[in-house]
């Protein structure tokens, strides 16, 4: 059972209900009769208040998106300026990222320089492709301004890149190692054998000693043995290690591969080599066991 003060409630409302029915029939048909102005007049005195008040409660949440909505002007330029900000930012962020890798490159091209006692100018990589039918090559940054001439050996901060092939006058054509064209005198670390490497167009090198009984194991080194005046190889260069020897079907014959230390894919910054100090640096170039240059 409801309570008293419900039912209450419920009867109140049943009889306003009725009067606003009667009032709504006598208005429409006679609305200009004294007694049905008086009884409108009652009405409204009573329904007035909570009209208001439901009015009140369906414009209030409205009146309020409105006032949002009207001040969403500065809102949406702090938003545009932290945008603006959060762009800036990431922009600089990614500009210091490739400066610092830049001086890593550097750092490790000098330290490479410094190891042979050669003199480089540093350039950059602008371009790669084929020039002149050869299938390997690269374009530098760098050209006759900068002392660079054809057929001066070129290096990184793993080891030998190529050579110079052409020469403008503020760019250059370099030729790589790996071009099937190349083939680069070597000498082996430790046993002082020496040899070519040629290249295949692909990721490794084949090996030829003079001496094909010569010893040769997975990870075994070599440098550049060197040409008349340093040119077109200074000698001492890294070149790359052994990673597979296999004898062929006669049990003479033998093919050695071997894994350049420079990544050519990925090709940045470069040194050519314009001086030699030293007569031949050996293997005091190659990194040491432990990372270090030996």
């Amino acid at each position: 059972m409801l309570p008293a003060d419900d039912r209450r409630a419920r009867r109140v409302l049943a009889v306003l209900l009725a009067v606003s029915f009667a009032l709504i029939t006598l208005d429409a048909r006679n609305p200009n009769s004294p007694p049905v102005a008086a009884m409108r007049d009652v009405a409204a005195t009573v329904f007035g208040p909570l009209q208001e008040g439901a009015t009140t409660a369906l414009i209030s949440p409205v009146e309020a998106v409105r006032a949002r909505i009207g001040n969403s002007e500065p809102l949406s330029a702090e938003v545009e300026r932290l945008r603006t900000e959060n762009g800036a930012l990431r922009q600089q962020l990614s500009t210091t990222v490739v400066n610092q890798a830049e001086l890593r490159e550097l750092g490790r091209l000098l330290q490479v320089a410094g190891a042979g006692e050669y003199r480089v100018v540093a350039a950059r990589v602008i371009g790669i492709g084929p020039a002149q039918g050869l299938a390997r090559t690269i374009t530098l940054d760098a050209g006759r301004t900068d002392g660079l001439r054809p057929e001066q050996t070129v290096i990184n901060g793993d080891g030998l890149v190529g050579r110079v092939l052409a020469v403008g006058l503020q760019s250059s054509t370099v030729l790589l190692t790996v071009d099937p064209s190349v083939a680069v005198g070597i000498r082996m670390e430790g046993s002082r054998e020496i040899g070519v490497v040629t290249g295949t167009g692909g990721a490794v090198l084949t090996l030829q000693l003079l001496n094909p009984q010569a010893r040769l194991y997975p990870g075994d080194r070599l440098v550049t043995f060197g040409s008349t005046a340093g040119r077109p190889y200074v000698p001492g260069v890294p070149v790359g290690s052994v990673v597979s020897v296999s004898r062929g079907a006669d049990g003479a014959s033998r093919t050695v591969e071997v894994l350049p230390y420079v990544r050519f894919s990925s090709l940045d910054l470069v040194g050519i080599v314009v001086e030699q100090v030293r007569r031949d640096s050996r293997e005091a170039v190659l990194p040491g066991r432990g990372g270090e240059l030996g």
